[in-house]
């Protein structure tokens, strides 16, 4: 079955630069529009929604046209369901009058209410005042309205960014349930690799408005070349895996990469079989020319230096290393390259220091 696609053909001058940008996103799953503070990102989602009009070229959804030449439709025909950063509910409502507020706009809406209240966990909230939530219930409550309008693409603008870290924690699960349980493709803009890492299929990296680059979010973080959109610190890879055991006594949980197993972290709510994505950063890889004994590391994988690329003014050497179909990141300093004499091609053990879990990804 083919997929839709969103067209986009468009030049629209701001203040400060001009977003003049071509692509065509896939109407599935998660796309990250992802940069950093001032790129675009905001801009194009409302230029998408019809709050902004380009100053040429086209936006088509699939077989409907939204803007060209003599074409523009305005934000409230356009299919689309926005989350704001700010959740924006009704004060004067409690939380249920808000859900019915959606609901009375899209009165053939598929998505059904109690689906939303349930997987959105807001079913002991519906009787609440809207000043009595707190800023993640608040996002829930938002993110449940919108979806109700029936959208047939959701268009989320940084909707963590106003929350704390135990609060973004909180919602991200909440969040990568959508596509599996609604089927509404949706565009999500950040400026938090782990947001990206967590949630999206894709990533369209975005810099004073012109696209940097677009792939599949694995793709993207391996890429060296985007270390200063993705951040040093941060850098590392996301891979895909199946759960292939659990060790109760060890408190461990085996991950079946398709040529290496990885432990992570006990996580028994995980079927046998199911699919999780894994976030290793290059911080947490050190690499052995032999294989290591006597160490607390106990992922220690066996593979080839795939790539490898030096910053001779930092110091640093980044390398990939291919451990049998996955490839992991790793940044090394300049002398621990030199004293191991690593190269391209070389055997070596990669060691994983601390495994991300990201949670299931069988319905991406």
């Amino acid at each position: 079955m083919s997929v839709d696609t969103l067209s986009l053909n468009l030049s629209l001058s701001l203040d400060e630069f001009d977003l003049n940008l071509a692509a065509e996103i896939a109407l599935s799953g998660v796309t990250a529009i992802f940069g950093p503070s001032g790129s675009g990102k905001s801009s194009l989602l409302r230029t998408i929604a019809g709050f902004e009009r380009p100053d040429s070229g086209f936006i088509r959804c699939a077989d409907e046209a939204w803007f060209d030449t003599d074409i523009y439709v305005p934000p409230h025909r356009r299919p689309v369901g926005y989350m704001f950063q700010e959740a924006r509910l009704f004060s004067h409502l409690n939380v249920n009058g808000n859900l019915t507020f959606a609901e009375k706009r899209s009165a053939e809406s598929p998505i059904q209410r109690a689906q939303v209240v349930e997987a959105l966990g807001i079913g002991d909230l519906l009787s609440r005042q809207v000043a009595a939530l707190s800023g993640g219930e608040r996002q829930r409550v938002a993110l449940a309205r919108t979806l109700l309008t029936g959208p047939r693409l959701l268009l989320l603008d940084e909707p963590l960014a106003a929350l704390d870290q135990g609060r973004k924690e909180d919602i991200l699960p909440y969040l990568e349930r959508l596509p599996g349980e609604f089927q509404v493709p949706t565009l999500y803009v950040s400026h938090d690799i782990d947001e990206v890492a967590h949630l999206a299929d894709q990533v369209l990296v975005l810099d004073r408005g012109r696209v940097k680059a677009f792939a599949p979010t694995a793709a993207i973080l391996e890429r060296f070349d985007l270390a200063p959109y993705t951040g040093r610190f941060e850098a590392g890879v996301l891979i895909e895996g199946e759960v292939g055991g659990h060790d109760r006594r060890l408190k461990v949980t085996h991950i079946d990469l398709h040529g290496a197993t990885l432990a992570v972290p006990f996580a028994p709510e995980l079927g046998i079989g199911e699919s999780v994505r894994l976030r290793i950063r290059a911080r947490d890889v050190a690499v052995a020319t032999q294989a290591p004994e006597g160490l607390s590391i106990r992922n220690q994988l066996p593979g080839t230096i795939a790539r490898l690329e030096a910053d001779t003014e930092a110091g640093s050497v980044e390398l990939l290393i291919d451990i049998g179909g996955p490839r992991l990141r790793a940044r090394l300093t300049l002398a621990a390259v030199e004293d191991l004499n690593l190269r391209e091609g070389l055997s070596v053990y990669a060691l994983v220091k601390s495994v991300g879990l990201e949670g299931s990804v069988g319905a991406h």
